[in-house]
């Protein structure tokens, strides 16, 4: 990110009330300056950017396994400069992205020229898509910056068209005086609103991080019921590279 804001989640301030980090001691909330300081630099992360042809591949392959084989209606929130929303959109699936950031929004709404992709301003703990609904939510270390996790979570299944599915990329970051959220903790909050949860963990792919890591990462997937209360089977791991 830009000089004050780092770009990587273990630098980065935590905390928020009715959240699983809350009672920690850690730092206040970021706020929208921050993410509009970190836009200019936020593509310089090996996972912010995508860049490197091998952390491209890497995302790339676990998205086809998360996200619907099929063209779906995909929301992005959170979606910064759009590196992901692009892998999708070049999946064909119908994006739409979610950013307080209108520095973010810009540059996502520039790397996904020609794709069928939107992009808007707002907060993507209450995205404003009026009564829209999804086959597929996604969302990567967004938790961590917001106050309240669980009404978020709530809002966010509740933008799923049935049958959809929550793809949620988070962790605990740090060694010393780690931030996020445990797989534990978010599993906790969103099991009660799924048919199924599952946890797959990142760790072991530093292809996804352009570096080894040892700290908690990983994804959990939610599916919530179809049109006639079935629930379908989760999905098997995704490949590693």
């Amino acid at each position: 990110m830009s000089t004050d804001a780092p770009a990587d989640p273990s630098r980065r301030p935590f905390a928020g009330s009715a959240n699983p980090r809350a009672g920690r001691g850690e730092s206040p909330l970021p706020t929208a300056a921050y993410w509009e300081a970190a836009a200019a630099s936020f593509d310089e992360e090996p996972d912010h950017g995508l860049r490197d042809p091998a952390v491209r591949a890497a995302w790339a392959a676990r998205l086809r396994g998360w996200l619907p084989s099929g063209p779906a209606a995909v929301l992005d929130l959170g979606c910064g400069t759009g590196s992901l929303a692009l892998l999708a959109a070049e999946r064909g699936h119908r994006v739409t992205g979610i950013d307080r950031s209108p520095r973010m929004i810009a540059r996502a709404r520039a790397k996904l020229a020609g794709q069928e992709a939107a992009f808007q301003v707002g907060d993507a703990a209450e995205p404003p898509v009026g009564e829209r609904r999804f086959d597929a939510v996604l969302v990567r270390h967004v938790l961590w910056a917001l106050p309240d996790a669980r009404a978020a979570l709530r809002r966010w299944t509740g933008l799923l068209a049935p049958g959809g599915r929550l793809v949620l990329v988070e962790g605990r970051w740090g060694e010393a005086e780690p931030i996020g959220v445990s797989a534990a903790e978010l599993t906790s909050l969103v099991e009660p609103l799924a048919a199924w949860t599952r946890v797959e963990s990142l760790v072991d792919d530093p292809a996804l991080w352009g570096k080894e890591v040892t700290d908690e990462r990983y994804v959990l997937l939610a599916e919530v019921p179809g049109r006639d209360g079935a629930v379908a089977d989760a999905p098997r791991a995704s490949p590693s590279g």
